[in-house]
């Protein structure tokens, strides 16, 4: 275990943090002299100040002790030369103290779990689900296929409809909608699906060779999709209300996408959403002047 390595890595990571080292022992509840000895490679933090100190600088246990950031498909590798080194190092500080054998086997123990935790959350992303634990710094998008593509085409189908049944104001207005898919969770395989969305539906007509815009909307919806005769339909529709929308969000939303869900009006998303449906308004009536 390179401990001048690791020393490097965590300074590096507290500046690009812009903190001191008594900003950083303040927040894990040592004395900056510490920070200091770790810092300089003349020592490691001990085992209960790992998982803080790891939560402080935003990166795993496994790239602490590799004392570098690791790419997805190196996290294995240097998770089992951890394990070894973890043991080598312990041995050679004190073999005859007990002390030592413990803090290997609490590291080694760690270790595992993290990384059993790690591949459940990998193979559940790549069938689609959602994660258990996190995303572990990876952006995390299901893969796309026809299936999911048949699915949100349900979706904005259904979006469309209902919003053109409404009652129109304008002889040619029509709806347009669009949607960002933060999460598509299978509840029953092939047959029951809950998709997580922030969509934007907005009508549009034309006036004086000028497309004109005519009210919409922009909020999150939890879609429930059922295939019925070989086919894919909404068969339920939720939204948070205006009375209690913070107390609805946690009950519609899972706690894994509701910060970006949170987040979608002021992250680019809402702003992405509004070019979509403009440029299909504009494919729909072949004109290209918006008036505003």
């Amino acid at each position: 275990m390179n401990q001048e390595k690791i020393g490097k890595f965590i300074s590096k990571l507290r500046k690009e943090k812009n903190i001191t080292q008594q900003e950083l022992a303040n927040k894990i509840g040592i004395t900056d002299r510490a920070v200091s000895k770790w810092e300089n490679g003349r020592g490691l933090p001990d085992i209960s100040l790992i998982q803080p100190l790891c939560e402080e600088l935003d990166i795993s246990i496994n790239e602490l002790l590799s004392g570098e950031r690791l790419k997805k498909e190196e996290y294995q590798e240097k998770l089992e030369e951890n394990i070894l080194n973890t043991i080598n190092y312990s041995s050679k500080i004190n073999k005859s103290h007990k002390k030592f054998k413990i803090i290997v086997a609490v590291i080694f123990v760690l270790l595992i779990t993290i990384s059993t935790m790690f591949f459940i959350d990998v193979r559940r992303m790549n069938k689609n689900k959602p994660v258990l634990f996190s995303t572990w710094g990876f952006y995390y998008t299901p893969a796309l296929n026809i299936e999911e593509k048949e699915i949100y085409s349900a979706i904005k189908k259904y979006i469309v409809d209902e919003s053109d049944n409404d009652i129109k104001y304008h002889k040619n207005e029509k709806s347009f909608a669009s949607m960002r898919v933060f999460l598509l969770d299978e509840k029953e395989s092939n047959k029951l699906y809950y998709v997580y969305a922030w969509v934007l539906g907005e009508d549009y007509y034309v006036e004086n060779n000028k497309l004109r815009k005519d009210g919409g909307y922009s909020i999150p919806h939890k879609f429930k999709v059922e295939k019925i005769n070989g086919e894919y339909k909404v068969t339920e529709s939720i939204i948070p209300s205006d009375g209690s929308y913070e107390e609805d969000m946690k009950k519609i939303f899972p706690k894994s996408i509701r910060k970006d869900v949170q987040d979608s009006p002021i992250d680019g998303t809402v702003d992405k959403l509004i070019i979509d449906v403009e440029e299909q308004a504009k494919l729909y009536f072949h004109i290209n002047d918006i008036e505003e």
